[in-house]
């Protein structure tokens, strides 16, 4: 529905002669049309509501300043529509898909209605269990770093990523979608003087603008994620989607509908579900979806983070404990779940390595009270150690930041998993685990076959620990001989009769496979 037209715009002047109408009513962004035709378009609305004797309830996309009682309206008969396709790339658009970026029209051959049918259930992507496509939140409360770490992620993966990226801005600060803007072009992320070889395009719909487009702002940019992924596989930035909820909130109340559960609208679940149910991988392609979630009062039971539980797969905690401490990214590892995090999709290592981290926070965590208390001198020697381990964890999963690198003293950094492990943190013993700590005493004691990265003379250096005292260093090791007593290994344990010869043959075979990892893993 369009307030105000002008017969001047010949698509909208079709329509003069059928559903011509006027405005009965305006109560902030909500506007009564009666006997519902067409001009230029001043405010569009979306109609939601039909009220009777030939009256609709529509929510306006833009600001209603200047709108009066018996200006004409025109009924379009047709959804918000927004450009798709190559053509976005590069560019700024609002909640209709217009460009505000100052760099001229947009082609618009394309179009797609933002409003559109999830993809059927046969056209889904199930085949493939390893898929790394998913959808994955960061939440917490305010100044934790959401937006941060959001900006980061696209900086760091824009650059690698050899797809598009499509950024929905929702209910946040103006400012921060101008500096992601600026930081873009800067890295190159989009190229102003060649807009066909960006790779992002970017749908605002901050904080000043009317609830009825914060709440439309997300399918926005769902819609043109949609197209790019029937080509290739895409990745959705959503920031943030509690915005996206609390503007659904304030809809609702201006309809006059009756608040549910902490005040939030009825329809929450509902009007979720049709955002999320349209982010699923399909037989052409893919979207993975990253969104920031603010938690009120941080509280995670509050009815508008936990509706988003059941539709994201991966879930980053920020800790504002940790934030307190300045670690960056403050991610909590004892909140932080994903459904990827299982053996046969990470492998027994990473899963068992994770499992381990999880344990040392947690206790670390049990013993903080006591720690506040009474202090570090009153635990056992086990819990000082148990302490020191957690706390180099908490360090060493900190990272600086490329999108902080100037306003803080000190340089950004990009860090390779391949390059580091958190499992050389908690090597483990015949007797147990010890912590490998700066500054520790020399130990003497029987390590469990493995390997072991440790620093000599500026350069990283791989050793394979062979149980109780032995080890070899990788350059030592012949790649050949290796893989030959691999092998080797691999039949004697397939022969193996009784349980002392199986347990031999065991750990013969993971001396060997240790012996082949430690050739693969690259020492500089």
């Amino acid at each position: 529905m369009i307030s105000n037209p002008t017969t001047s715009d010949p698509v909208v002047s079709t329509l003069e002669e059928q559903n011509l109408g006027r405005i009965a009513q305006i109560i902030g962004p909500v506007l009564d049309g009666r006997d519902t035709v067409g001009q230029q378009i001043n405010v569009t609305c979306e109609v939601q509501q039909f009220l009777g004797n030939n009256r609709v309830r529509a929510v306006a996309m833009s600001a209603t300043d200047g709108l009066m009682r018996g200006m004409k309206v025109i009924d379009t008969g047709a959804p918000l529509s927004v450009p798709v396709g190559g053509a976005t790339l590069g560019r700024i658009f609002n909640v209709l898909g217009e460009p505000v970026d100052n760099l001229g029209p947009v082609d618009t051959r394309t179009t797609s209605p933002i409003h559109r049918s999830a993809p059927a259930f046969i056209q889904d992507e199930s085949g493939g269990p390893l898929s790394p496509w998913r959808k994955n939140r960061t939440i917490w409360g305010a100044g934790v770093g959401k937006t941060v770490l959001i900006m980061e992620l696209i900086n760091n993966i824009a650059k690698a990523h050899g797809g598009v990226s499509v950024f929905g801005g929702v209910g946040e600060r103006t400012r921060e979608g101008n500096d992601l803007y600026m930081e873009m072009k800067e890295s190159g992320v989009i190229h102003e003087k060649n807009l066909a070889e960006s790779k992002v395009a970017l749908v605002y719909g901050q904080m000043n603008e009317p609830p009825g487009a914060r709440m439309r702002v997300g399918l926005t940019a769902l819609t043109m994620a949609e197209y790019f992924r029937d080509e290739q596989d895409v990745l959705l930035f959503i920031d943030n989607l509690f915005r996206f909820v609390q503007a659904g909130s304030e809809v609702s109340a201006l309809l006059g509908r009756m608040p549910s559960a902490v005040g939030y609208q009825p329809t929450l679940s509902t009007e979720m579900g049709s955002l999320q149910e349209r982010i699923p991988s399909t037989k052409e392609g893919s979207i993975t979806s990253i969104q920031a979630v603010y938690v009120p009062a941080d509280d995670l039971t509050d009815p508008a983070p936990a509706t988003t539980f059941a539709h994201l797969d991966a879930t980053t905690v920020l800790s504002r404990g940790l934030a307190a401490k300045g670690i960056y990214p403050a991610v909590d590892p004892l909140d932080s779940t994903s459904t990827m995090l299982q053996p046969r999709i990470v492998g027994e290592e990473h899963y068992e390595t994770a499992q381990r981290v999880k344990q040392t926070s947690q206790r670390y965590k049990e013993l903080q009270d006591i720690i506040a208390i009474l202090g570090l001198d009153e635990l056992s020697e086990e819990d000082r150690f148990t302490v020191a381990r957690a706390r180099k964890i908490e360090r060493f999963l900190s990272q600086p930041f490329f999108e902080k690198s100037l306003l803080v003293l000190q340089g950004n950094m990009l860090v390779s998993q391949k390059q580091f492990g958190v499992k050389e943190i908690l090597l483990s013993t015949n007797s147990g685990q010890i912590g490998v700590l700066p500054n520790h005493a020399p130990i003497a004691t029987a390590v469990d076959i493995g390997l072991l990265i440790r620093r000599l003379n500026d350069r990283w250096l791989t050793v394979a620990l062979m149980g109780g005292n032995g080890a070899e260093i990788s350059t030592d090791i012949d790649p050949q001989e290796a893989q030959q007593t691999l092998e080797i290994a691999e039949a004697n344990l397939s022969r193996a009769e009784g349980k002392r010869q199986a347990i031999e043959a065991n750990l013969a075979l993971r001396r060997a496979r240790t012996r082949v990892e430690a050739v693969k893993v690259i020492s500089y």
